[in-house]
């Protein structure tokens, strides 16, 4: 399989690597000198499984250098996801080229439809800690990662199949799901009240939890967002935001959602998709999410980054 991985952070250079060790063309877009060192050294990934290193690497910052490819993993930032996906017009040239998103919002099929077209789309969400730790360097801890996927119609395609047997090929799972959108509004419930709630904080999870204040906050973000979800008409599971509040007491004191990350090291922040896209959908259906607002109104201040 032709693949292009538009953006090559820690998640997309991780399932990357793999579909290219596994003998897939595949292709990786990525800029400055994270670009630089993969054309140099190409990319290593260090993991508890056993490291591997993909040389050379087929790196540019020229989408349409590549030409057109089956499968685009579309792993950009939210805040890149519309300029991104007007870079996609050459890499979808064949009538059966696809893509697979992998970004922490509700909203990005929305986004790209007007773009690309929305039977292009096959919505998705990674779940797997890796991170850059140096240009060309990913580390990956934890478990060994996998994808949930599916088609906005609910049903199994022969393209999805195609995806998951390709997946399976490169060591890793890809599961299909047949309502893609309750799956990733369950995983949108948990980021956007971590995010939102440990960024206001400007603490660690171990710290928000251990404060009684702290923690009714994070109750109320994630109980904020599962209303909205359900007033769309997402069919998550029951207790959702429950369910979540009471996991986190077995997460490690120093987990930091990448909002924070970012927050800390002054780079761009996805609020606008996140708490702001929890106030701005909870507006559509008329579900008040003060928690989101208050979130949204402070962090958005530091949305550009230094």
């Amino acid at each position: 399989m032709k693949i292009a991985v538009f953006g090559t952070g820690g998640m997309g250079a991780f399932f990357g690597g793999k579909l290219a060790l596994a003998g897939n063309d595949v292709h990786f877009i990525a800029r400055g000198a994270h670009l630089a060192a993969m054309r140099e050294r190409g990319l290593t990934v260090t993991s508890p499984n056993g490291d591997f290193t993909v040389t050379p690497v087929q790196a540019t910052d020229k989408p349409d250098q590549i030409g057109a490819v089956d499968i685009v993993l579309f792993c950009v930032k939210l805040y890149d996801v519309e300029s991104a996906g007007a870079a996609l017009g050459t890499l979808l040239s064949r009538d059966t080229s696809y893509v697979v998103t992998f970004q922490n919002g509700v909203e990005v099929a929305d986004m790209l439809a007007p773009l690309i077209g929305k039977e292009r789309i096959l919505p998705g969400a990674a779940y797997v800690s890796a991170n850059i730790v140096q240009p060309g360097v990913i580390g990956h801890v934890g478990s060994p990662g996998y994808m949930d996927f599916g088609e906005l119609d609910g049903k199994l395609s022969d393209r999805a199949q195609q995806f998951i047997d390709c997946c399976a090929g490169a060591g890793f799972e890809a599961r299909f799901q047949p309502d893609i959108m309750a799956s990733l509004w369950s995983k949108f419930v948990l980021v956007a009240a971590f995010s939102g709630v440990m960024g206001l904080a400007r603490a660690p999870l171990g710290i928000v939890r251990a404060d009684t204040d702290a923690r009714g906050l994070l109750e109320a973000a994630l109980n904020e967002a599962e209303q909205v979800g359900r007033a769309l008409g997402v069919t998550l599971p029951e207790h959702t935001a429950q369910s979540i509040f009471q996991m986190a007491n077995a997460l490690p004191h120093e987990l930091k959602p990448s909002l924070l990350e970012d927050l800390e090291h002054g780079r761009r922040l996805e609020v606008e998709w996140l708490s702001g896209g929890v106030r701005r959908l909870g507006r559509q259906v008329g579900v008040a999410t003060p928690v989101h607002d208050v979130i949204y109104s402070v962090l958005k201040l530091h949305a550009d980054g230094q």
